[in-house]
């Protein structure tokens, strides 16, 4: 059976297709749409109109995807933008009825969940403890787990365009600003780090999202196409410490010009790496890993496990 999977993001809304069979699955065609959802309202819980109609432009153009490829079933999730927006249910009506699918509105913890079972996919060679964190627009979440299972989950109100929307970065940004959001985050994630000491987790694994982008930057002398990467990738310390100064200390028409940044993350790309660095330092993470699937890819996996 071919299915589609949206998952509709703060940023991006991520289109998967794929041929499933059992347990197993094979993809067709995936691409993402960059929306801002959350540009100019998330504080204030509220799409703001140019948004939503970005949103809905993206999904016309997911849904002719849909057809091209003759999806049967479409299984769309909403995160944290929609989910925390005044007007988000409306948006979900008027998905379905121009459209004729519905969306599922998920929890924090939910998203969490998918992400683990997206993640898992593709580090299957990791035997230690590990941290899972995927770095959304509206939310972060994070996530302990072992090999077969998760320890611990949880998502936090620290997504990307929230800390652009709150802080307003200028461009560069400044050490003060990264010293305030260091001290933000300090006191935001107090549950991560009692979770951190209980379980001790010795690498870090990014799902998708930025964590993509900053590979995708790194490979792009060396691959022209993206498909062509592994799932999975071990992300040296040093060159990750490479590329977070050189990104700090740009202006965005110097990113404009980075081979494989998306154009969606090229303004919040900067506070990204400063919260993936903090996030280093901060439980003395021994090892970087990058995983391309996260939600979509464990929303596919769930929805095969009750077909």
């Amino acid at each position: 059976m071919r299915v589609a999977i949206i998952d509709l993001g703060t940023n991006t809304f991520n289109l998967l297709i794929a041929d499933v069979h059992e347990n197993q699955w094979t993809q067709v065609f995936k691409i993402k749409e960059g929306v801002k959802l959350g540009q100019g309202g998330i504080n204030k819980g509220f799409i703001v109109p140019e948004a939503y109609e970005r949103g809905i432009a993206a999904l016309s153009r997911h849904y002719d995807r849909i057809k091209q490829y003759n999806a049967v079933k479409v299984f769309a999730y909403g995160t944290s933008a929609l989910r925390d927006a005044v007007n988000g249910n409306e948006f979900i009506s008027d998905v379905k009825q121009k459209f004729g699918f519905d969306i599922t509105l998920i929890s924090g913890d939910k998203e969490a969940e998918l992400i683990y079972k997206g993640v898992r996919q593709t580090v299957s060679s990791i035997t230690e403890t590990f941290l899972i964190l995927d770095i959304g627009g509206g939310s972060n979440e994070f996530i302990i787990a072992g090999q077969d299972q998760f320890y611990w989950k949880e998502s936090f109100k620290l997504g990307m365009a929230r800390l652009m929307d709150k802080f307003s970065p200028p461009d560069p940004i400044t050490p003060e600003l990264i010293t305030e959001l260091e001290r933000y985050f300090e006191s935001e994630l107090t549950s991560l780090f009692d979770a951190v000491e209980k379980y001790s987790p010795v690498i870090l694994v990014g799902a998708s999202g930025s964590f993509d982008s900053l590979v995708n930057m790194y490979y792009s002398d060396i691959y022209s196409n993206e498909e062509v990467l592994p799932a999975s990738q071990e992300i040296d310390l040093e060159i990750f410490r490479h590329m977070h100064d050189k990104l700090i200390h740009s202006v965005r028409a110097e990113r404009e010009k980075m081979k494989g940044l998306e154009p969606v993350r090229r303004d919040m790309i900067v506070v990204a790496v400063v919260f993936v660095n903090y996030i280093l330092k901060r439980l003395k993470i021994q090892k970087l890993y990058q995983s391309s699937y996260s939600l979509k890819e464990g929303a596919l996996w769930e929805v095969m496990q009750n077909m």
